[in-house]
């Protein structure tokens, strides 16, 4: 399996220079070169695998054993998921007939991003450690420097994957005042030599440009051996995709249905997904694209809605307004202007529009389609807006569907699901879980999709944190509830006290690449490291 980049130009790197380069030298982004088909008989073959050995047939389909021997991969993904609460890993929760959520919140900083980023930490050092056993040079060391930007969580997550790696420093730099006082805690309270926490003056999206920065700068990434952690590193959609399977077998084997049964393929499953940079809800695509049975999958945003607009009106447009267009929601993870991972499935809706059924989609094709996308990310840039044609937004519709979740709606969904009616539990949601669920039953009334259940009909939505990370909104949300206690149904014995520990963190003044780089390179040198 060979890696190409977004914007055509750059082709067959390994899976290894993929994920260690982390943005292609064009500033796009890696795919596949092609997206494998699931074996004959999965259903079968794979109904009573555990995650990690879903993780370890899917992810083989993307590694060449000659990349990665299979009992290394084996060994890889057990380390990765040891740390787990959940011995099912991204285990389901039953709400009510046909409605079910997904947890993703059970790794060690209860949150979703754990799920990749424990396995890319490992990666990391996996692919470190076999090019230092292969080097002849005397003296010389390969060593990775991780810069990663963070609206709260892939922070913490890159953090608890990369502490204590040998040969890797970590950077990740986030928008002060912009992240949950948990998820500040989580990140500037690890206090390891190769961790560093850097509060940027101004929004996520700054942020975000900063990094992507530094890697198109060849000549700091090559002194620096840059390596990324955002969703722009092909491993973490990867490794992302095994929980929309986890969740298909979990729910079959719930409801006792052998896979090949006429009741099983009959299931229409639909994901509704929390959705800012666009990397959890893609990875739902890739596997769609495998042969997932999926039907639908909805793409909920908060009030930084550029996707929702986009579904509406063909442009994919930045907001404009005060302080660069990003509103502070009660879901800060998803307070995004631009949606990086978004530029990937723009590649494929390019290359398959400009394909029709009397032609093939050839090479020819995927460099026209670089070229497309490499177009409108210029226009971005530049004009802070392109648009596409209808077509475009047709093929997208054919699996993706989006919703727009205001905070009041995100407060009065919280409150729903925790005071529910009829034959619904009581759920306690994260305010980005609640703008998934506020989502799916907004389309439902307005697209008259089906209700849950009709049938074999289900809905499935990603819950991407743990409440007890976003407790202001949660406690506001509840608070006339006289039975509801945080510390009693909410908070995790792990995070009793985490406010008070210990703190390293280094603000930075402006959104600066240059200012960031000046910490990178001291930090760097006080580590003992010489470059």
């Amino acid at each position: 399996m060979k890696y190409r980049s977004t914007r055509g130009q750059a082709k067959n790197y390994s899976f290894e220079e993929a994920v260690m380069a982390g943005l292609g030298p064009d500033g796009g982004l890696f795919i596949p070169q092609a997206i494998p088909s699931l074996p004959q008989n999965w259903r079968q073959a794979w109904s009573n695998y555990t995650f990690q050995q879903l993780a370890a047939e899917i992810l083989s389909l993307y590694i060449d054993d000659s990349e990665i021997p299979r009992a290394d991969l084996e060994k890889l993904i057990e380390r990765s998921y040891a740390t787990f609460r959940s011995s099912d890993v991204t285990p389901l929760a039953k709400i009510k007939d046909g409605f079910y959520v997904m947890e993703l919140f059970h790794g060690p900083t209860f949150a979703f991003k754990d799920v990749a980023l424990q396995f890319v930490g490992n990666l990391f050092e996996y692919f470190l450690e076999r090019r230092n056993r292969q080097e002849t040079k005397e003296g010389h060391v390969h060593r990775l420097t991780v810069v990663g930007a963070t609206s709260g969580d892939t922070g913490s997550a890159a953090i608890y994957g990369l502490r204590n790696k040998k040969n890797v420093s970590v950077f990740i730099l986030h928008p002060r005042g912009r992240v949950s006082p948990i998820q500040e805690a989580q990140m500037t309270t690890v206090l390891d030599a190769n961790v560093h926490n850097l509060a940027v003056e101004g929004t996520f999206d700054d942020c975000q440009d900063i990094v992507k920065n530094l890697f198109g700068n060849k000549e700091f990434n090559n002194r620096h051996h840059l390596g990324a952690v955002n969703s722009i590193n092909w491993a973490r959609i990867l490794a992302q995709t095994v929980y929309y399977f986890q969740a298909y077998f979990s729910l079959l084997r719930s409801l006792n249905l052998d896979p090949a049964s006429p009741e099983a393929e009959a299931i229409k499953f639909d994901f509704s997904v929390p959705t800012g940079n666009f990397g959890d809800i893609l990875a739902g695509y890739y596997a769609y694209r495998m042969g997932l049975p999926v039907n639908k999958l909805l793409i909920a945003t908060n009030e930084n809605d550029i996707l929702y607009r986009f579904f509406r009106s063909s442009a994919y447009e930045k907001q404009t307004g005060s302080d660069g267009g990003v509103k502070a929601t009660l879901s800060p993870a998803m307070d995004i202007l631009v949606s990086s991972n978004f530029e990937r499935l723009l590649w494929y809706l390019a290359r398959e529009t400009d394909s029709d059924e009397g032609k093939t989609v050839n090479e020819e094709l995927c460099d026209k389609a670089g070229q497309t996308v490499a177009s409108w990310m210029q226009e971005l840039k530049e004009n802070g807006v392109f648009k596409v044609s209808d077509q475009v937004v047709l093929k997208a519709r054919e699996i993706f569907d989006a919703a727009r979740v205001s905070d009041q709606e995100t407060s009065n969904t919280i409150r729903e699901y925790y005071e529910p009616t009829g034959d619904v539990k009581p759920y306690v949601l994260d305010p980005h879980t609640a703008v998934g669920v506020a989502a799916a039953n907004e389309l439902i009334e307005r697209e008259q999709l089906r209700s849950y259940p009709a049938g074999s009909d289900i809905l499935i939505c990603l819950a991407t944190a743990h409440p007890a990370k976003f407790s202001e909104a949660v406690e506001n949300a509840l608070k006339t509830n006289p039975h509801f206690d945080f510390q009693k149904d909410v908070l995790p014995t792990e995070f009793i006290g985490l406010l008070e520990k210990e703190r390293r963190v280094t603000f930075v003044e402006r959104a600066e690449p240059q200012l960031v780089m000046n910490v990178i390179e001291t930090e760097l040198r006080k580590e003992g490291i010489t470059f």
